[in-house]
C-alpha cells in the first residue's frame, strides 16, 4: 500500500441497472483478495445484493453502511468477514433507500461518506470497492467524492455508450467541484458474447471512443456467473474453472498492473 493510512478507493458505478455492476464488485473483490490484496467491498446499493451475494444474511445486518454514513458508526464495527480470505464487506439494507432524503438537509451532504472514511478508517485494507446504486443520486456522488477512481462496467448492448455520457459528465462535475483528484479507473465490458456482432461492435466503438480506458479483459456472458449469487458465494468459489472466474482473475491482475504502472 503506497499510503499506510488508507486504502485505494474505487467506486464501481453506472446509473443503468443490469450492467453487471454488483457482479463485478463481488467477483473483482474476490479476485483481488485471491491476489493477496486485503479488500473491502462497501455496499452502497439499498438492494444489498453484494451483501447477499457474499453470504451476509439480511437478518444479521445490524450495522450497515447506513450507520456508517448517517449515524457516524465506525467502519470497524460494520465490516464483516466473507468466506473468501482477504475479503470483507460493509453490508447494506433497504434503510439506505431513505438516505438521499436524510442527506439533503446536511450542508456537507456530498462529503458524508468521505468524512466517514477519514481518520485512517481504511488503513487495514489495500483496496476498497464501492458498489454504487444504479442511479446518479447522492449516494453515488458521495462514493465518487470519497473515491480515488471510478470503474465503469459497460454492458455490451445497444445504446451502452449513450448511457455512458451522462456518467462521464457527472464524474467531470465531481472533479470540478468536490474531488479534483478523481480519475476514471477504466471501463470494463460486461456480458460480452464474442459470437455476437453487437458485442463486437460495442467493443469497437468503446475502444475507438475511450482508447486505453477500456480494459483488455472482457467479462463474458456466463451461466456460472448468474448461478453463483444464489449460493451466496463469488463465482471464483462456485466454479473456479469457469470463463467468468478466469475473466475476473484477469481483470484483477490487469487492474493491479495498471496501478503498478502509475505508482
Amino acid at each position: 500500500m503506497s499510503d499506510a493510512t488508507r486504502a485505494r478507493i474505487v467506486a464501481i458505478a453506472n446509473q443503468k441497472g443490469g450492467v453487471g455492476k454488483t457482479t463485478t464488485a463481488i467477483n473483482l473483490g474476490a479476485a483481488l483478495a485471491l491476489e493477496g490484496q486485503r479488500t473491502l467491498i462497501l455496499d452502497l446499493d439499498p438492494q444489498g445484493n453484494a451483501s447477499t451475494g457474499l453470504g451476509i444474511d439480511a437478518r444479521n445486518r445490524d450495522l450497515t453502511t447506513y450507520d456508517l454514513i448517517l449515524e457516524d458508526t465506525p467502519l470497524a464495527e460494520i465490516i464483516r468477514r466473507t468466506s473468501v480470505e482477504n475479503l470483507w464487506i460493509a453490508p447494506a439494507t433497504t434503510d439506505l433507500s431513505s438516505a438521499d432524503i436524510e442527506m439533503v438537509a446536511n450542508e456537507n451532504r456530498v462529503f458524508m461518506l468521505k468524512d466517514s472514511l477519514a481518520n485512517r478508517a481504511t488503513k487495514d485494507f489495500d483496496i476498497v470497492l464501492i458498489d454504487c446504486p444504479p442511479s446518479l443520486n447522492l449516494l453515488t456522488i458521495n462514493a465518487m467524492v470519497a473515491a480515488d477512481a471510478v470503474l465503469v462496467p459497460l454492458q455490451s448492448e445497444f445504446f451502452a455508450l449513450e448511457g455512458l455520457s451522462q456518467l462521464m459528465l457527472t464524474i467531470r462535475e465531481v472533479r470540478q467541484t468536490a474531488n479534483p483528484a478523481l480519475r476514471i479507473e477504466g471501463v470494463v465490458l460486461t456480458m460480452y458474447d464474442q459470437r455476437n456482432n453487437l458485442s463486437r461492435q460495442v467493443e469497437e466503438d468503446a475502444r475507438e471512443t475511450l482508447g486505453d480506458l477500456v480494459y483488455e479483459t472482457r467479462i463474458p456472458r456466463n451461466v456460472r456467473l448468474s448461478e453463483a449469487p444464489s449460493y451466496s458465494i463469488p463465482v471464483l468459489e462456485y466454479d473456479p474453472a469457469s470463463s467468468g472466474s478466469r475473466a475476473y482473475m484477469n481483470l484483477a491482475r490487469e487492474m493491479l498492473d495498471r496501478h503498478l504502472a502509475t505508482a
